[in-house]
């Protein structure tokens, strides 16, 4: 755990490119080629990786994997950006899916784009893979490494011997051993800290180094900024950091402990110290219950 790990999107599903290309498209003759460059003009996200696919069937085309931790309203239409930006750069018929990982409400995730502005129409469609609705079975039979860090929170995964098994597998193969943090960061949504501390074998503030957590506080520091520069406010930046630091943390507290979880935000919305807001969304990580959060404020 020493050595710098990349735990990419584009890794990930580098893992097993041609399962991953089976699973995501249903193509049981499919054959993939280049994961290929997403740097389209201005825009470039890590989550975002582009196959290049070939079967009898369709011909050659491209796989288009949006990988989001929570889904976001924003998504639709970034899937109709990006699907017509890949077309665009390579000349190929896409096909766009969105992957989403946290489950933060019961509402209906869309599956298309669409619009009508002055009598024009714009649709997108795109396949939605919810993982928290994908049979953990499909992990270890297909078998599937990219899924092996998401065990946990798979549909099934969420017990302790298959989190281990989940475990000796990642740390059997020297290209998999690096998502050992990634498999940790969501074993603590379904086992206790201490658990998951025995399985691991090192302590949890490795866990601050997850890319997943590093995201939840990168999106909150962007919110913030964005919503301080928008106000125009004096020191609009710093005030606009805690807003969005407090936006992350309501996120992260419905996604973990659901409904109760949002009943402390009344209390978390009057904190107006970052660090203290920082410590909290590191203290939700590794919390068993609401209780141990308490401590924080």
């Amino acid at each position: 755990m020493n050595k710098a790990a990349d735990i990419s999107t584009k890794k990930l599903i580098s893992l097993a490119p041609n399962n991953w290309a089976k699973w995501v498209t249903g193509i049981s003759d499919i054959v993939t080629g280049e994961i290929l460059n997403t740097e389209f003009q201005w825009i470039s996200r890590q989550s975002d990786v582009v196959i290049q696919a070939e079967s009898p069937q369709y011909g050659k085309f491209l796989i288009l994997n949006e990988l989001q931790l929570r889904y976001t309203s924003e998504m639709p239409r970034r899937m109709r950006a990006y699907a017509a930006l890949a077309e665009e750069k390579y000349k190929l018929q896409t096909y766009p899916v969105l992957i989403n990982i946290l489950k933060i409400s019961n509402s209906e995730i869309p599956t298309s784009f669409a619009s009508n502005f002055i009598g024009l129409r714009a649709i997108q469609d795109y396949r939605v893979i919810n993982l928290w609705e994908v049979d953990v079975n499909i992990a270890f039979e297909t078998p599937l490494p990219s899924l092996l860090p998401f065990v946990p929170i798979l549909k099934g995964g969420e017990n302790e011997s298959t989190i281990r098994e989940a475990l000796r597998m990642l740390r059997a193969d020297e290209q998999l051993n690096q998502l050992e943090t990634v498999l940790a960061f969501f074993a603590t949504f379904v086992l206790e800290s201490t658990l998951v501390q025995e399985i691991m074998r090192w302590d949890m503030t490795v866990l601050r180094e997850s890319p997943w957590y590093q995201e939840i506080l990168r999106e909150g520091q962007a919110r913030g900024q964005a919503e301080g520069e928008a106000r125009g406010e004096a020191r609009g930046e710093a005030r606009g950091e805690v807003r969005g630091i407090i936006s992350s943390i309501e996120t992260s507290l419905e996604a973990k402990f659901g409904s109760d979880g949002l009943e402390l935000m009344s209390q978390i919305s009057q904190i107006s110290d970052l660090e203290q807001l920082k410590e909290i969304l590191r203290r939700i990580v590794v919390a068993n219950t609401i209780q141990d959060l308490q401590n924080v404020f």
